[in-house]
């Protein structure tokens, strides 16, 4: 049993109030022990002298891999428009190859820059898990559900059969958005979904109009909505931008098993506005953090992800005591584990995965860095480049510039043929 030691380490994540320099040890997939500096022993020894970081390694809790392939098109329009003129079309020339690749692509992306987990909704989803499995990475899946096809939800649930049993893939079923998705095919879905233990990851109210279009088209307010369409009663309900979730509604929400995912960067880009995150955390409403898709991001950077999301909700609410670092820190952590079903994940604390982003605080932007700001300086300092390794389950899958298992150059060169040929049709 080989045992690596992170010596005299700083170690923060969500729930702690302040960082604290420790020994830390991973043996077999977990975190084994945590002690005081210069008490443990390893096989294998990482000195970091108080110049180093361990945080769980992010959730990107809402994103489109492959769609890295997509990236660049249909710039500067709204949604609906970009959707349908710019991504759709494209999208029609995906294929299992194409996904993979585009896949493979974005894992390098994400697992560089700290991420160890990832939500995905998108198409071809053998081939994500695929990918990801190869890459080291944990992944919560789900195909999505345009209409209402049920071929397209069996191999939902076919999805879910398959990795029912793996410890690194989690699935959820994946009705698009209300605007896609007829109301009675929800309630199948949702039907389905509590019947087999599953959750849902939807778009909900990324853009204005979705409101209107709600109250036009079902007669129904956006709880109403919710509530008939059965989706409030699965498992967990992973509730993909929610920009435009009334007030009013926040604290029902706050009471159900919901997660809302905030991603700042894409509604930013697209012009969708800014969710009220400030009030959804207040309520003790689960938040979480995503990237969205490379097309309408157009990262796949959890630090800009983290930095927007604390900057942003201070400047529009004139507040700066609001959405603090740790708020962040826990949303691009842990909160994510958990909307995607990780429940031993993103905690540093002894008997917890060992899924880690090893940070290096030996440079210029953390000069003044001590356990009572590390969190403060890691979200308004700090930046992907300060990425030194990630690991997943106590194995690294990204040191040093290096991807373990993974040849970049024909990854890169593969979904550039890939991208290519989709454009081109």
């Amino acid at each position: 049993m080989s045992r690596l030691l992170f010596k005299d380490v700083m170690a923060l994540d969500g729930s702690m109030e302040r960082a604290r320099r420790v020994d830390l040890t991973v043996s077999e997939g977990i975190i084994e022990a945590i002690s005081e500096p210069g008490s443990l022993t390893g096989d294998e020894v990482i000195d970091c002298r108080g110049k180093k970081a361990l945080l769980p390694g992010f959730v990107n809790c809402h994103t489109h891999a492959a769609m890295v392939l997509l990236r660049g098109l249909g710039e500067e329009r709204p949604l609906k428009q970009w959707l349908e003129e710019s991504i759709w079309p494209v999208e029609a020339n995906l294929n299992p190859e194409r996904v993979y690749w585009g896949t493979k692509s974005a894992l390098l992306e994400m697992a560089s820059t700290g991420t160890v987990c990832f939500g995905d909704m998108y198409f071809e989803m053998d081939q994500v898990a695929r990918a990801a499995k190869e890459g080291g990475m944990k992944c919560g899946l789900c195909r999505g559900l345009i209409g209402d096809d049920p071929i397209r939800l069996n191999q939902g649930l076919e999805l879910a059969d398959t990795f029912k049993d793996d410890a690194d893939v989690t699935v959820q079923l994946g009705p698009h958005a209300p605007y896609t998705v007829p109301i009675e095919a929800l309630k199948a879905i949702s039907h389905v979904a509590c019947e087999r233990g599953l959750s849902v990851h939807f778009h909900y109210l990324e853009a204005e109009w979705e409101r209107g279009y709600i109250q036009d088209q079902f007669g129904l307010s956006t709880m109403d909505y919710l509530d008939r369409s059965g989706l409030l009663s699965v498992p967990e309900l992973i509730l993909a931008h929610g920009v435009w979730i009334p007030k009013e509604d926040i604290s029902e929400l706050a009471s159900k098993d919901v997660t809302v995912v905030h991603n700042p960067g894409s509604n930013l880009k697209l012009g969708s506005g800014i969710a009220p995150i400030r009030e959804m955390m207040d309520s003790g409403l689960s938040v979480a953090l995503g990237t969205d898709g490379a097309a309408s991001n157009n990262r796949l950077d959890m630090w800009d992800e983290m930095r927007s999301t604390a900057l942003i909700h201070k400047g529009v609410l004139k507040d700066p005591t609001v959405v603090t670092a740790r708020q962040v820190i826990e949303s691009a952590t842990y909160s994510g584990y958990r909307a995607l079903g990780f429940a031993n994940s993103g905690r540093i604390a002894q008997g917890w995965s060992a899924d880690l982003a090893f940070i290096d605080l030996d440079s210029p932007n953390y000069i003044g860095v001590d356990e009572d700001n590390l969190g403060m300086f890691l979200v308004y300092a700090g930046s992907s480049k300060d990425v030194e390794g990630t690991m997943s389950n106590g194995r690294w899958i990204y040191r040093s510039g290096e991807f373990s298992g993974l040849d970049v150059d024909d990854i890169v060169a593969k979904a550039a043929i890939s991208r290519a040929d989709m454009v081109r049709r």
